[in-house]
């Protein structure tokens, strides 16, 4: 290879690292956490999670194990650190009372245990999956059997169904515009390490919010989290739902004490 070769190879090389330095940086300072996107005429919202940059924590209890149910009591249980609050989303399927369906871990405690069972609803659609944050800072997302047979350290994980990607491909049993229409919210994890919390605006079916991950966020694992109760706090758009009783919370700070 001559000189001016090596020249031009180099300098791909350092915008590409460039490139994927900046694909995963953190949060400008000021600039919301959940951000508007257009996608297949659906408006959505879609807040990210930047491991490394910004704090995340899964609850549904408060510190005396009383069901949350809300934003409203989730800012109750956090204090001074509710200040901090970037964003919160329901993140996860759960029972009448607020107990979750399946897996939850908070802070390395296992709340629930991993739900492999056959049902009938949405979580029981095989496959469904995880949304976790390992000891080592990384977020997944993975099928139920991929999470059990991973066996890592875990710190924060949340158990829903079904996966609506699936290695790049959607969903088997998802049809591409079904006639079920709901305000919908579901996970994905990005190629550059980021996850993305998005719901929609107005309802849409599950087609869409697949390919929304797929295609729009580049999302090859995304999890579908709920549908009818999806709700969400976002403090810089002035926005809380609180219309609707919902399980498990994650909820993601600016980094502090």
């Amino acid at each position: 290879m001559g000189s001016a070769a090596r020249i031009v190879l180099i300098l791909i090389l350092g915008l590409a690292a460039f490139a994927g330095q900046a694909d995963s940086a953190g949060p400008t300072p000021g600039e919301p956490a959940c951000q508007s996107h257009d996608f297949e005429g659906s408006s959505f919202l879609v807040c990210r999670w930047t491991p490394g940059a910004e704090d995340l924590r899964l609850d549904w209890t408060d510190a005396a194990g009383a069901p949350l149910r809300s934003f409203d009591n989730l800012e109750r249980a956090l204090g001074p650190s509710a200040a901090r609050v970037r964003f919160a989303m329901n993140a996860g399927m759960f029972e009448d009372d607020g107990h979750p369906l399946g897996l939850f871990i908070a802070d390395g405690r296992t709340l629930s245990p991993l739900n492999r069972f056959d049902g009938f609803g949405n979580f029981y659609l095989k496959p469904n999956g995880v949304f976790s944050v390992g000891a080592d800072g990384r977020a997944r997302i993975e099928t139920t059997d991929a999470f059990a047979s991973a066996a890592r350290k875990t710190a924060w994980a949340t158990q829903s169904g079904p996966m609506l990607v699936v290695n790049g491909e959607l969903h088997p049993a998802i049809q591409p515009d079904g006639p079920s229409r709901l305000v919908r919210n579901g996970v994905g994890v990005g190629t550059d390490g980021s996850a993305y919390f998005a719901i929609s605006q107005t309802p849409v079916s599950f087609g869409k919010l697949a390919r929304l991950f797929r295609d729009d966020l580049r999302s090859p694992n995304a999890l579908f989290l709920d549908g009818t109760v999806s709700s969400l706090w976002a403090p810089a758009l002035n926005r809380r739902d609180d219309a609707r009783l919902i399980g498990p919370i994650v909820t993601v700070l600016d980094r502090g004490g």
